[in-house]
């Protein structure tokens, strides 16, 4: 297996993470440190989806930093297993949820209140593969039209996407409000309109 990094902060630090393969592209130290310094005022308690979650570093840290909750959402076999493993690894296992499942169909479902026990989420982290750009576009496109139910009205959203590639500064109720790069990786950040100036 490989690695995926560890764990910066919280009530897990320094626990490795192994990655589901070579191609993953987890977290690195130095973006989780930008993504969670922003997102830190808002977390402790927070409910945390983690889509195309990959290794589940995103959603872990999340846990490891005083969310109440986080649920994985990826569809490939051996990739929602080893979510599973870092979970029990990191013993956050009674806080996380792993969804085997594509990212759309599972965002329909949570919508309509067909996914049991979810709730609006206060974070989302969207991390799909850099060059699927449509995945990235329609993912973000479905979280602001089923806003009402998916998401709380502070809510942040955080998409990881390739720097030469960003998603649209506005979608729905959905802005942008600020950037950060590390190399070949961006993070923009979303709030709800309304929630743009901090």
């Amino acid at each position: 297996m490989a690695e995926a990094g560890r764990v910066i902060a919280g009530s897990a630090r320094g626990t490795r993470l192994v990655a589901p393969g070579e191609g993953t592209r987890p977290l690195s130290d130095r973006v989780k440190q930008t993504l969670f310094a922003i997102l830190e005022p808002d977390l402790r308690g927070a409910r945390v989806l983690d889509l195309f979650a990959g290794s589940g570093a995103g959603g872990i840290e999340a846990l490891s930093r005083g969310a109440a909750s986080a649920d994985f959402v990826e569809r490939d076999a051996t990739a929602a297993r080893v979510i599973a493993a870092n979970l029990a690894h990191a013993h956050l296992e009674d806080r996380g949820r792993v969804h085997r499942r594509d990212v759309a169909p599972f965002l329909h479902d949570a919508a309509a209140g067909l996914v049991p026990a979810t709730e609006p989420f206060d974070v989302v982290i969207v991390d799909p593969p850099y060059a699927d750009t449509a995945a990235m576009t329609a993912t973000l496109e479905t979280l602001a039209a089923g806003a009402a139910t998916l998401l709380t009205a502070d809510c942040w959203v955080v998409a990881k996407h390739f720097w030469r590639t960003p998603p649209p500064a506005a979608i729905g109720l959905l802005a942008s409000i600020r950037s950060r790069r590390f190399g070949e990786t961006t993070l923009t950040f979303y709030r709800p309109a309304g929630r743009e100036v901090e």
